[in-house]
């Protein structure tokens, strides 16, 4: 078992990646879509040491990739997965769209880059809405400033906007309008063609695909459904393609927001499966429709549990602290993580886990 941190695409530089292993973490996983603005800093070869030249697509270049990974292991670390594909690549694979075969085709370059570059893991998020509908405020310890979600209290859900995706603008000049309702069994059946199609070409390259189950959990959101907001359903995607490749991304937060089933018997369940690609190791108090994200070790969840069970089963991934609340002072997300990291590296060295 290993720990590590996922750094958003403007935080992949070298002061982060010496944070990353200062604060005793030896992984990263990396996130290349950008989620939070429309004209991002673009690393250059000469102050990050391997740059791209095209904010959309270069960066998922074999030689891209290739770069940022010795970049990272050049700071005594290494890049063990990518998160989330831009929705630019695939809007037509989530929606069903006339580009879709394009995209998958752009989709299998993306996981052979991958393969290539040497990275093992490509965590995904299947939905149309994405995550939507959190309230920032305190409430986490000691007035903390975290995110929420308030089910009829927090924002109300409107239809999905033409030309966007999870809360993402993929093309300004959509015609006006919103997203066609999409049911639960059309979703699945979207997710069994996705990875009939691109699973082969991951197992090819050496590559797991590991699928985040939905946040918020619910069975619907903005008119779209939702496939997995239950930990069961796990199983479904796992038995929808039997391959070693067909993995998930556990968010043991998002799963312990859902409203049926025991944490500890489903991480038993995915872990003795070797099902699990990497772990999202967040703790929350409540569940759907009304939760809140706080630090650590102070949620419902008996985190060292967890580590315990998966130690039990040998899981040999990563787990990054994915969220957590942010510390009052003068860099209130990197005191949160820290504090979250150190945390981690103790209870697992308290199941005799080399770090």
């Amino acid at each position: 078992m290993k720990l590590g941190l996922g750094l958003y695409r403007h935080m992949l530089h070298t002061d982060n990646f010496r944070f990353v292993r200062q604060a005793g973490a030896t992984h990263i996983v990396a996130h290349l879509t950008d989620y939070f603005s429309d004209g991002p800093r673009i690393p250059t070869q000469e102050d990050d040491g391997w740059g791209w030249a095209n904010p959309d697509l270069e960066p998922w270049s074999a030689e891209s990739l290739s770069g940022l990974r010795r970049s990272i292991q050049a700071e005594g670390l290494e890049l063990a997965a990518l998160e989330n594909f831009s929705p630019a690549h695939w809007y037509d694979i989530l929606l069903d769209g006339p580009r879709r075969d394009e995209q998958i085709a752009t989709i299998q370059a993306i996981v052979r880059n991958l393969g290539e570059a040497g990275i093992p893991v490509m965590g995904y998020n299947f939905s149309i809405a994405g995550v939507w509908g959190h309230v920032e405020g305190p409430w986490a310890r000691g007035g903390a400033e975290s995110v929420g979600f308030l089910g009829p209290d927090g924002p109300r859900e409107t239809p999905i906007a033409n030309g966007t995706i999870w809360n993402m603008t993929y093309d300004p000049e959509a015609p006006t309008g919103t997203v066609s309702a999409v049911g639960r069994k059309e979703l699945w059946s979207r997710l069994d063609r996705f990875l009939g199609e691109v699973l082969p070409v991951a197992e090819e390259a050496g590559v797991a695909l590991a699928l985040h189950p939905d946040d918020p959990p619910m069975p619907t959101l903005r008119g779209t459904a939702r496939l997995v907001y239950q930990p069961r359903m796990y199983q479904d995607v796992l038995d929808l393609h039997a391959s070693p490749s067909n993995k998930l991304e556990y968010c043991v937060g998002s799963l312990a927001e859902m409203t049926e089933g025991d944490i500890y018997a489903f991480t038993e369940q995915y872990s003795q499966q070797d099902a699990i690609g990497y772990v999202h190791f967040r703790n929350v108090l409540g569940k759907v429709p009304r939760y809140r994200e706080v630090f650590v070790d102070e949620g419902d969840v008996d985190m060292e549990r967890i580590v315990a069970i998966l130690a039990t089963n040998d899981f040999d991934g990563v787990l990054i602290p994915d969220h957590t609340p942010q510390m009052t002072c003068e860099a209130p997300w990197h005191a949160g993580m820290a504090y979250a990291l150190g945390y981690m590296r103790g209870i697992m060295r308290a199941q005799g886990i080399s770090l």
